[in-house]
């Protein structure tokens, strides 16, 4: 990797995917270039934010706090800014680890994901953490000086890079600790070297900073001329946003907060800021993003959740504050109940850390409830980011599973369409007089549920059905029994009765119909053996001649497939064949006294209603056989 060393000076490839994301830094996404900045001074915000953490346990790195700050200059001699922090700084060893990699896993799916859409691209980058790079959108060299808390001053490090296919790195020798980088400007990077310009982007990004961010500013007299001299003019206020009032504090402010924190380059959906005082006194800044990660759906994918104590930055990815499937959301949480010194195993059994996490998970299914109510429009951009997710809450938090099952959305046969719009407590208000249950199906996909013969009957009877075809349905229906005191009922379970909704002549003559039918229903299960577990008739059916269903405490196709899918061993599924006794292919069959040809069309409709159901057959060549004899005849 190291092409030539001299005097500990060295210069080093840089990791292939880092030359992909410097690539499009400098070719692709000049749509907002001041963005740097803000990149640049968050960083130096969280190397503060560091060296406090770090001198709870080590306080000789850190004396005092007054003197923690961001400082911007620039000279249009060199063509050059420089922006430098006082905060934690890095060794030789996290030079070349931070800046010339990408210290983060799946790398290689984020670069398969970038493509000529810019904005697209720019979230991406955001959501992966390496707004450092983002330097090169202006500059066409960037050198980093920079030394660790608490090593010598010999103990500098220099790194330099044009920003091509690789970098130097040497010791230097730095007086103070913290990080300077110094940007050479390109020609379309030259209108930042301007004090008015350089105010401008941080006043609009960084006000929320919570250490000072100053300008090296040029001294005036009373008649406005300048001295010759300069000095440092602190441009925002200073104050940790979530520790100022509410009403003093303006949307563009918390969005760019938002951004700060998250890496996010998109404005967040929705947000709540609460500081709590009584049995626990606490600050929560939670946020709701306008667009889910690419990693989402990765259960390991790490909380978006800082921790401080006291307004003292303790952790990223505080996970014990936030169930799993709320783990797209963002933010904060700033206790002054927990001990300074708290590490995650401490957290993990900590009974202030359950309150929180149960005060902050309510306070978040709040947020969705309310935007539910308010813009179901906006909710549903919510839903089709982050719906699946939702859908492990009621298997993940029993005692929010109803205010969890209010959230979700789904497809129904009273809308056509596949979007996941209707909701169960609208379903609810929908329900038939004398209608106790929630009727639902899952299948494949939009197009298997809204055409499976299950529904037939429901369609003719005006019954709604929600309709299910993710593949997480089968299984979250596991775990959401009822709501709103209504049980659910999956319409392909051999427990369905529908007989509320028939008058007593149809009762009459569906029991009739059955008893002729009954020497054909065993006629046909001797046939089958133990290929099924039960043969009958059924009423439901319409259009179609038989279905196959499953008994309620067996486990259904859309679950073994789930299982299959997941390299797991599902048990064998075990059908009962209905058969509509009023279709003409099922009288067709009853009247055929050849026990060979009756065999075909037990094939027939069996493989019908297999191919249904599962989308595929076991022995298919049998099928294929007994139809194309009963075509030939």
């Amino acid at each position: 990797m190291s092409e030539t060393v001299s005097a500990n000076k060295e210069t080093r490839g840089f990791q292939s995917e880092v030359k992909q994301l410097l690539h499009l830094m400098i070719h692709s996404l000049y749509s907002n270039k001041e963005i740097f900045l803000r990149e640049l001074i968050s960083n130096a915000s969280d190397a503060s934010d560091k060296l406090r953490f770090q001198a709870l346990s080590q306080p000789e790195l850190y004396q005092g706090e007054a003197d923690l700050g961001v400082k911007l200059s620039f000279d249009e001699k060199t063509n050059t800014i420089t922006v430098s922090d006082n905060g934690i700084g890095m060794s030789r060893d996290d030079v070349i680890e931070h800046l010339g990699t990408i210290a983060k896993s799946g790398t290689a799916e984020f670069f398969s994901k970038l493509s000529e859409d810019q904005s697209k691209d720019s979230q991406l980058i955001g959501q992966f953490g390496v707004g450092f790079y983002s330097a090169f959108i202006v500059a066409d060299a960037v050198t980093v000086r920079t030394r660790a808390a608490g090593l010598a001053a010999e103990q500098g490090v220099q790194w330099h890079s044009a920003g091509e296919g690789d970098y130097t790195i040497e010791d230097i020798t730095k007086e103070s600790r913290g990080t300077e980088i110094i940007l050479h400007l390109r020609e379309e990077g030259k209108e930042f070297l301007s004090e008015w310009r350089l105010r401008d982007v941080i006043s609009k990004y960084s006000d929320h900073i919570g250490i000072p961010v100053s300008i090296l500013t040029k001294v005036t007299d009373d008649e406005g001329k300048e001295t010759g001299e300069t000095k440092w003019e602190q441009i925002n206020k200073a104050q940790a946003l979530w520790t100022r009032n509410k009403s003093e504090i303006k949307d563009e402010e918390y969005t760019e907060f938002y951004k700060h924190i998250s890496n996010d380059f998109a404005d967040p959906l929705v947000w709540g800021h609460n500081k709590v005082e009584g049995k626990n006194d606490y600050t929560s800044l939670l946020y709701i993003p306008a667009k889910a990660p690419w990693d989402m759906m990765n259960r390991d994918h790490k909380s978006g959740l800082k921790l401080y104590v006291q307004r003292v930055f303790i952790m990223d990815d505080a996970e014990q504050f936030m169930p799993s499937y709320l783990r797209f959301v963002k933010g904060l949480i700033d206790s002054n109940d927990l001990p300074l010194n708290v590490s995650r195993e401490i957290l993990q059994d900590n009974k202030v850390t359950q309150s929180l996490r149960n005060a902050c998970t309510k306070r978040v299914l709040t947020m969705l409830e309310k935007l539910a109510k308010k813009d179901d429009e906006k909710y549903l951009s919510f839903w089709k980011e982050f719906g699946l997710v939702l859908k492990e809450g009621p298997a993940e938090d029993f005692s929010n599973k109803e205010k969890v099952a209010g959230l979700l959305r789904f497809a129904s046969t009273e809308v056509d369409s596949s979007e996941q719009s209707v909701s169960l407590a609208s379903y609810v208000e929908r329900m038939k007089e004398g209608q106790d249950k929630i009727y639902y199906l899952t299948a494949d996909s939009y197009a298997a549920a809204k055409n499976s013969p299950h529904l037939e009957q429901f369609k003719a009877k005006g019954i709604e059905v929600v309709l299910m075809y993710d593949r997480i349905d089968e299984w979250l229906m596991n775990y959401l029994t009822e709501f709103d005191g209504k049980q659910f009922q999956s319409i392909t379970k051999a427990g369905l009765d529908l007989s509320q909704f028939e008058d007593e002549q149809e009762k009459a003559k569906h029991k009739e119909t059955e008893e002729e039918f009954k020497s054909v229903v065993e006629r046909t299960k001797e046939y089958l053996g133990d290929r099924v577990k039960e043969v009958r008739t059924t009423f439901k059916l319409a259009n179609t001649p038989a279905v196959v269903v499953t008994d309620d405490m067996e486990m259904g196709t859309q679950m073994a497939k789930l299982l299959e899918a997941a390299g797991q061993a599902a048990p064998e599924v075990k059908y009962i064949l209905e058969l509509n006794p009023e279709h003409d292919l099922v009288t067709q069959m009853a009247d055929t006294a050849d026990e060979i040809e009756f065999g075909r069309w037990v094939e027939l409709l069996l493989g019908q209603a297999m191919l249904a159901e599962r989308g595929s057959l076991e022995d298919p060549s049998q099928f294929l056989s007994a139809v194309n004899k009963l075509l030939v005849k």
